[in-house]
């Protein structure tokens, strides 16, 4: 793949198929700790990270193990367990170089997990697409950073809706699940982009 495509994958990842307001995955961790932005910056940097390293295991051992072997039944368990490893690690370092954003994280941290946004980048790059192994990584990353985009701006609008004067009965949850509507509905205007051909799909 080319240069020209890299950027397809990029563009697309972020913007088009972003996974949380195009494809509705991800929302446990996306209502949960958009609340601040200090903790929505530190859960978008996990994300991208374990989708990277995620997006490199998966690849190779599909490619490599349960293609071969002829097990490729068995991905999603193979997947869930790798993510799993990979969140667990994420967890300890962050609680001894970061036990501030460790706390503010809280059980969100663990629900990485189960993050079917991360385990669907890697049946997107593996089973659905099937890229290549620098495409994986490219697609990998960029999703995290779409991730991280959509928390970021719901943790910001939150943190003003914060100080508005809104309806008692809006406050909370309804409001944000408002908010996400209207968010999905904006990033639905890249789905025209044409800057490269067959950029959405």
């Amino acid at each position: 793949m080319n240069f020209i495509g890299l950027i397809q994958i990029s563009i697309a990842a972020i913007f088009i198929n972003n996974f949380v307001l195009a494809r509705f995955l991800g929302l446990c961790p996306f209502f949960g700790v958009s609340k601040k932005l200090s903790s929505a910056m530190g859960m978008g940097m996990a994300v991208i990270f374990v989708m990277t390293v995620a997006s490199m295991f998966t690849w190779v051992i599909y490619k490599f193990v349960l293609v071969p072997y002829e097990v490729i039944y068995l991905y999603t368990i193979v997947f869930i367990l790798v993510i799993a490893s990979l969140v667990q690690l994420v967890e300890m370092v962050l609680q001894k170089f970061s036990p501030a954003l460790y706390d503010a994280l809280g059980i969100f941290l663990p629900l990485i997990t189960t993050n079917c946004a991360i385990l669907g980048v890697a049946v997107l790059n593996t089973v659905k697409e099937d890229y290549n192994f620098l495409e994986s990584i490219v697609n990998g990353i960029m999703s995290g950073v779409g991730f991280t985009l959509a928390l970021v701006l719901m943790a910001g609008i939150r943190e003003r809706l914060e100080l508005a004067d809104i309806p008692k009965s809006l406050e909370g949850l309804p409001i944000a699940f408002i908010t996400a509507g209207l968010m999905a509905i904006a990033f639905l205007g890249f789905a025209g982009l044409n800057f490269f051909p067959n950029i959405g799909g």
